[in-house]
């Protein structure tokens, strides 16, 4: 085997959804953190977040919301309803989504003992130890209650610290594509200013993504100029017309 062949044989994009469950993210009263998380972490080790999406509690809403976007994406995280109380209900939605029993789990209910006595292992707390037929388990290092892996979903907690180990325990085994490298340029200016040049510059450069992003500091407009891509050589030339066209501008503006 040539050097550098599994190099050439990595997928240019491998897309993800993110399911967020929870009546209290869509009630206000807790605001998410995981999806922005998520999303960075995602982009860091070359997979595309191509979608959010808030459900409540509600099991037709989850089996939906899952069978949909593990049909569109690579893979499907979701972030809480994995917990001990009644309305905790993801592990048997995602059940039913695959069509799979669902039961306590010997490895589960091993994992928990870790952190609950046995005499503190009541209905409740036995509930975070149903997984459904066939997934592979998540560990949890904080509160050992687990996550799991059926198909291309990944069940996560809903608190951010546990789903962040959790998310870090299943990363090395997640394919991924080619990652996606971004510059950044600051502009003295506001976003109409160069939304004309840019149009110009980005349809030279198909392969780049560019964003305007406006600001405010000191009481002065500002906009920051993001390029996007995954072809090296096509960023560095129109990041270089972008500063160019910074430039101009400054020096007009003079």
């Amino acid at each position: 085997m040539t050097e550098g062949i599994e190099a050439a044989a990595k997928p240019a994009t491998i897309t993800a959804a993110v399911l967020i469950i929870g009546d209290e993210i869509l009630s206000g009263r807790t605001k998410d953190r995981n999806g922005g998380y998520i999303a960075e972490y995602l982009t860091a080790i070359g997979i595309d977040l191509r979608e959010v999406r808030v459900v409540p509690d509600v099991e037709d809403e989850i089996v939906d919301a899952v069978n949909a976007l593990r049909a569109r994406y690579t893979y499907v995280f979701t972030t809480g309803g994995i917990g001990p109380t009644h309305d905790d209900i993801t592990a048997d939605a995602i059940a039913r989504a695959f069509g799979v029993s669902i039961d306590e789990d010997p490895r589960a209910i091993a994992m928990l003992l870790e952190y609950i006595r046995p005499e503190d292992m009541n209905a409740a707390r036995r509930r975070m130890a149903r997984i459904p037929a066939g997934a592979r388990l998540v560990v949890n290092p904080i509160s050992k209650a687990p996550g799991f892996w059926i198909g291309n979903v990944i069940v996560m907690a809903g608190i951010p610290a546990i789903m962040q180990v959790m998310l870090d325990n299943v990363a090395p085994q997640l394919a991924t594509g080619v990652p996606m490298m971004s510059r950044t340029v600051r502009a003295a200016c506001r976003e109409g200013d160069v939304a004309a040049d840019l149009a110009t510059i980005a349809a030279n450069h198909g392969t780049v993504s560019i964003g305007s992003y406006p600001f405010m500091e000191n009481g002065q407009y500002g906009t920051h100029l993001v390029l996007r891509s995954r072809d090296a050589q096509a960023l560095e030339a129109a990041h270089n017309e972008v500063i160019a066209l910074v430039a101009r501008m400054t020096l007009a503006a003079g």
